[in-house]
């Protein structure tokens, strides 16, 4: 496998299943009211959608080519990226995943697109630094981008208790990934060594992830998850991940109450994908 690579994978299926809750406390334009009633949180209007932030971290970090994975109703969507957001450094492709069936079918979903090369995976509604981008492109491998725990509390938008709603990692003494837990309890949170590492779904990935994809069951929500991916990947196909630790903030969309924040957070930045 290569060491750099220009391609990335954007996961932009979700059903936004808590941005479409109502909440009164969360102080919305009508605009993002309407986006947030269907659940669009790649669209979620902060002056520009907040996907186009998340794009231009990726286009400071290097990438080139992206994949946006969508539902077949997404047009809105297609529509923005393919007519009107005209796109200065990236080429934006789509792939379609049928039906909702969790981050690993996701992927999965763009398979086509990675053509057998090294390719990032990351969330559209998570906005991630680009420095972290840049580090996983120049990996040899497979490699997951791991934030301090505390770099995320001071600088993001996360409380603890929400963080632990993610997934924490176990590294070796080499600096390699051993494991991803999901929704770690507490016992499992005491019992790692600090600092705990958190995983935000931000990851270097190579063509053994589509077999592992494959062959991994349901988790209890129905859906097939990328953290199992990973796990299945490293412990039946032993492939190795490259841990990635990473002291900067993601900023996670999530609901309605997140917008206010994240704009806040946001304002300033330059548009430039």
């Amino acid at each position: 496998m290569s060491c750099s690579t220009d391609k990335i994978v954007v996961l932009a299926r979700g059903l936004g299943t808590r941005m479409r809750r109502s909440d009164n406390a969360a102080a919305l334009s009508r605009r993002q009211a309407a986006v947030a009633d269907i659940g669009a949180k790649a669209m979620m209007p902060i002056d520009r959608p907040f996907l186009d932030y998340v794009l231009t971290a990726v286009a400071a970090a290097g990438c080139r080519r992206v994949c946006l994975v969508v539902g077949p109703e997404h047009e809105t969507i297609r529509r923005y990226y393919a007519e009107q957001a005209q796109p200065r450094r990236l080429t934006i492709e789509f792939a379609v995943q049928r039906e909702p069936n969790g981050t690993a079918d996701a992927v999965a979903a763009a398979e086509s697109f990675a053509g057998g090369d090294p390719f990032l995976a990351i969330n559209s509604d998570n906005h991630y630094p680009a420095d972290a981008l840049r580090l996983l492109r120049e990996q040899s491998g497979c490699a997951a981008a791991l934030f301090e725990e505390e770099s995320l509390l001071a600088g993001g938008n996360l409380s603890r208790e929400r963080l632990w709603r993610f997934a924490i990692a176990k590294i070796d003494g080499r600096g390699y990934l051993l494991r991803v837990v999901e929704k770690p309890d507490a016992e499992t949170i005491d019992s790692l060594p600090r600092p705990i590492w958190v995983s935000m779904n931000c990851w270097r990935l190579g063509p053994t992830i589509f077999d592992a994809c494959r062959a991994i069951e349901p988790s209890p929500r129905g859906e097939l998850e990328m953290p199992a991916a990973v796990n299945y990947a490293i412990e039946m196909l032993r492939e190795p991940f490259h841990a990635v630790t990473v002291r900067d903030a993601v900023l996670d969309l999530s609901s309605r109450r997140d917008v206010g924040t994240i704009a806040a957070k946001l304002a300033g930045t330059e548009v430039d994908f």
